[in-house]
């Protein structure tokens, strides 16, 4: 396999993992390269016991796990989006107890097309996500219809690893660039768009914030 094709499938597993060797090793990348920007996600987010939270592009299920357990209160609810059904099966044996309880909904499906209803969502999270969106306008129109007037969206991302990869070809276009997506959520209806760089554990990343303005 030549280095570009190599790229390609590492690309389209990162975006969309299957029940495959590559798959299982991108799994296996998700639970310890993102556990930090996951933790850091859900902290960030403020979340209150009665919050409705959802995450997108929820992988393996920890940031699902970390957030539900914040959510203690009756009203607190917390719903995971992912079009990898790998990925989807994971995170239900992950959070299989919430699931029973009804704390946690799950759906498979694509950001832009979620079934949710209007203004329903107070905090919504991800990290290692937005790049993997054929289309981010669409996208951000779809998180801003479904979330409350004043919900906060926070993305996690270590930009240094994405340009990497960008560079190898791995994240194709340009959408992998924070400015294309902070200027597609800016036009959805989105205020107060900023990134800022944090610190954890020694470890740099950068924390994207957008209010949604209805």
């Amino acid at each position: 396999m030549s280095p570009g094709m190599w790229a390609a499938k590492l690309g389209s597993q990162l975006g969309r993992p299957t029940r495959s060797v590559v798959g299982w090793l991108v799994s296996k990348m998700f639970k310890t390269r993102n556990k930090v920007l996951e933790e850091r996600a859900v902290q960030l987010c403020g979340i209150q016991p009665g919050d409705t939270v959802l995450e997108l592009g929820h992988g393996p299920g920890l940031g699902l796990e970390l957030a539900a357990k914040l959510l203690t209160a009756p009203t607190g609810h917390m719903i995971g989006v992912d079009y990898s059904d790998y990925m989807h099966q994971m995170a239900k044996e992950r959070v299989q107890e919430f699931l029973e309880s009804g704390k946690v909904s799950l759906h498979h499906c694509d950001v832009s097309a979620m079934p949710l209803k209007d203004s329903s969502v107070d905090k919504v999270f991800h990290c290692n996500c937005y790049y993997f969106w054929p289309d981010l306008k669409k996208a951000a129109l779809e998180i801003h219809r479904v979330m409350k007037p004043g919900g906060l969206i926070v993305t996690t991302l270590r930009h240094s690893h994405v340009a990497v990869l960008a560079a190898k070809r791995v994240m194709p276009g340009e959408n992998w660039r924070p400015e294309a997506y902070m200027a597609a959520l800016r036009d959805s209806g989105f205020t107060d768009v900023r990134m800022e760089d944090t610190q954890h554990r020694n470890i740099t990343f950068q924390a994207i914030y957008a209010t949604a303005l209805k």
